[in-house]
């Protein structure tokens, strides 16, 4: 019996049914690969639930970026509110990985912040893995293939603890301290422990808000209890206990001696492979860089960039594969990857983009060659690391359908009733003068319309002619800042906008139940903006429309147009089929705006109490922001009349916002206070400098 409890107040409907019944049936048959074909809105994300409540084994989801990852991950939450549903991407809410240019002599040095609340989810992701559960789900991006601590040193570091047990106090003070948590006995903060007497306190790191309490008497544990960490009541008792490591990269002070000797012996060989080729300051540089980093491990345990020798202390051979995450599921567990056709070139291409950034900085000196053994999995070695995959897209590419030997899944039924648009093909000749007359249709009806073009330079001139026209567009490509893309977004389905331009951006990801319009320019140019996936993607957009139609200007209808067309036509007969038989009439989405508002709009109605405001109980705003409307997303702009009194206050709520967005997994919010808290300091350094 499957430990899942899948919670819902729907049933499966339209193609649900059969191919929850299909993708059980291929998995129980022991099928390595299957794909899910689901259109868009078909409910892709409830097959995957009932199926995986179906199987009843632990569960990756692998989605190919943050955001959606959040969104695959709140969904799931909602589905299995009882059973272990986990998070784990990269915890870094800004990385600038290290490097070096050798064009202008360049070095970049790392720099990074670290998500506390991320981390706190990537351990508790890895301690439900540990603990043996079934009912597991991780939802994970790439990040799920870089490397980690061993799982093996994982598990000889959890601490199992049991009322009755003769441990000792002092024994159970080393075993957490070799488990990574620090005792501070004045602040009791995540991943620490204090010792009172006979009773020892420790925050849990990987569940905040929760202090495992345990009580000696004498030499035996009395009582095991789980307390609030605010209100220091008890929650539960336990006869049992078992707590997970602080820290995902666990090691002894045996394995940092031994480490430390292999990279002496490295350096020694490294430093004599530059002098026989007569580069003596690359001799030097690394001579001296890494000596630097032995003498802190030594006297700290720890160095910047540690990760670099991370071969050393997991006794791993040179080429060997890394730990990651994979290696802590159990043989016969479940991957499912979402929007595949995306996904898997993303794996693909990990390991050559890290090998390609870490080559300059082995060769000239900055890194020993143990470096490239920190890196994600190969594309090989992570294919030997799956057990059965489920690939789910709306348009499977080549790989996938190989993998699965041309067995598809289909759900192209939508529990709404939608149909796919209609696509109409009109020439190019007069195509601008066109589709301005179909937006103003549009506009009487208060609905939005998506136009991908070819060119940057085409959407920004489209943009500027249809806003001569009186009608409200923005625009967004590459050279938008992501931050600014998602604040256009909104605007748009605000109704700030009418009409949004954009080059590649309108595909994957995109909700947007007003768009009733997607007008592709120039579609007959064949290539990979034009090709049959991207068109069946951008036309997808208007799918969640009562009234979607996809127009494409053309003076050919190339390969891809028909393979687009044709495929369109053939799900709508399927789907108007089914709702005559049925009896069902399309519904349209009704869906709330997305609540990801710009930096400024929060900060334009925030108020902040200064020392003369707080005799006087007035709110001082400190500054305000333009409200009139552009063509794209602006900057926010700050005033410069800011006093450093100001800045600082303004930086520390910025910092505070920041953190509770990025609590709340709101990453874009979060990413959006953090680009504004840069500014914000920039701005005080350069008046502290004057």
């Amino acid at each position: 019996m499957s430990a899942y409890q899948l919670s819902s107040l729907f049933s499966p409907t339209g193609d649900q049914p059969q191919a929850i019944e299909k993708l059980t049936e291929g998995l129980l048959r022991g099928d390595k690969s299957q794909v899910l074909l689901g259109v868009t809105g078909s409910g892709k994300t409830f097959t995957m639930a009932n199926v995986i409540q179906n199987i009843g084994r632990p569960t990756l989801i692998l989605s190919h970026n943050k955001t959606l990852a959040a969104q695959l991950y709140e969904e799931m939450r909602a589905f299995f509110p009882t059973n272990a549903v986990e998070y784990y991407v990269s915890y870094y809410d800004y990385y600038q990985p290290e490097a070096y240019l050798p064009t202008t002599d360049t070095y970049i040095e790392k720099d990074l912040a670290i998500n506390e609340e991320i981390d706190k989810l990537r351990l508790r992701a890895v301690s439900s893995l540990l603990s043996g559960r079934r009912d597991v789900v991780v939802v994970s991006s790439v990040s799920c293939i870089y490397g980690m601590g061993s799982p093996v040193a994982m598990a000889e570091n959890v601490i199992e603890l049991r009322c009755g047990q003769n441990i000792g106090r002092n024994t159970l003070l080393r075993k957490l301290v070799q488990a990574l948590y620090l005792r501070n006995d004045i602040e009791l903060k995540r991943g620490c422990f204090r010792v009172k007497g006979d009773t020892v306190d420790v925050a849990i790191a990987y569940n905040e808000g929760v202090i495992l309490r345990i009580a000696f008497w004498d030499d035996e544990i009395d009582t095991i209890e789980e307390i609030d960490a605010e209100t220091m009541q008890r929650i539960s008792s336990y006869d049992d206990y078992r707590l997970y490591p602080a820290n995902l990269f666990m090691t002894t002070q045996e394995q940092t001696n031994l480490a430390i000797r292999q990279i002496q012996d490295d350096l020694t060989a490294q430093i004599e492979y530059f002098q026989k080729r007569g580069e003596d300051e690359r001799a030097a540089r690394i001579k001296e860089r890494v000596e630097y980093d032995i003498e802190m491990l030594k006297e700290l345990g720890h160095c910047s960039g540690i990760e670099n020798y991370s071969r050393y202390f997991d006794g791993r051979q040179p080429g060997e594969k890394p730990y990651c995450l994979l290696d802590f599921f159990p043989e016969d567990y479940l991957m499912i990857i979402d929007e595949s056709h995306v996904s898997v070139p993303q794996i693909n291409a990990m390991y050559g983009g890290d090998k390609a950034r870490k080559s300059n900085l082995v060769e000239y000196g900055f890194r020993l060659p143990a470096a490239f053994d920190n890196r994600p999995l190969t594309f090989d070695e992570f294919q030997k690391m799956t057990n059965q995959v489920i690939y789910v897209s709306a348009t499977p590419a080549d790989f996938e359908l190989n993998e699965a030997e041309g067995v598809v899944v289909e759900q192209i039924i939508r529990p709404t009733g939608l149909l796919d648009p209609i696509i109409s093909v009109r020439p190019s000749e007069n195509q601008i003068d066109d589709l301005t007359e179909e937006i103003r249709l549009r506009q009487e009806k208060d609905e939005r319309v998506l136009v991908t073009t070819l060119t940057k330079r085409m959407a920004e001139e489209l943009t500027e002619y249809l806003l001569e026209c009186n009608i409200s567009t923005a625009y967004i490509h590459s050279d938008v800042a992501t931050l600014d893309r998602v604040q256009i977004l909104d605007d748009l389905r605000n109704g700030k906008y009418s009409v949004l331009v954009g080059v590649n951006l309108l595909r994957e990801g995109l909700d947007l139940p007003e768009v009733s319009l997607v007008a592709i320019l120039d579609a007959d140019k064949e290539g990979f903006l034009r090709s049959h996936r991207s068109l069946t993607q951008t036309a997808g957009r208007a799918a969640r429309n009562l009234n979607g139609m996809v127009i494409m200007y053309a003076d050919t209808i190339t390969a891809s147009m028909r393979l687009t067309i044709d495929e369109t036509n053939r799900r709508r007969e399927k789907q108007l089929a089914y709702n005559e038989l049925h009896h069902i009439t399309p519904t349209q989405v009704k869906r709330t705006a997305s609540s990801n508002t710009s930096f400024s709009s929060s900060l334009s109605e925030t108020y902040i109490h200064t020392d003369a405001s707080e005799s006087t109980g007035k709110k001082i705003s400190l500054y305000k922001l333009p409200q009139e409307e552009k063509a794209m997303a602006a900057e926010p702009i700050i005033e410069s009349s800011m006093t450093t009194e100001q800045l600082k206050i303004a930086i520390k709520q910025t910092t505070d916002l920041m953190k509770e967005a990025a609590k709340k997994l709101d990453f874009i919010q979060a990413a959006q206070y953090r680009d504004q808290l840069i500014k914000l300091t920039g701005q005080l350094s350069s008046i502290e400098s004057k």
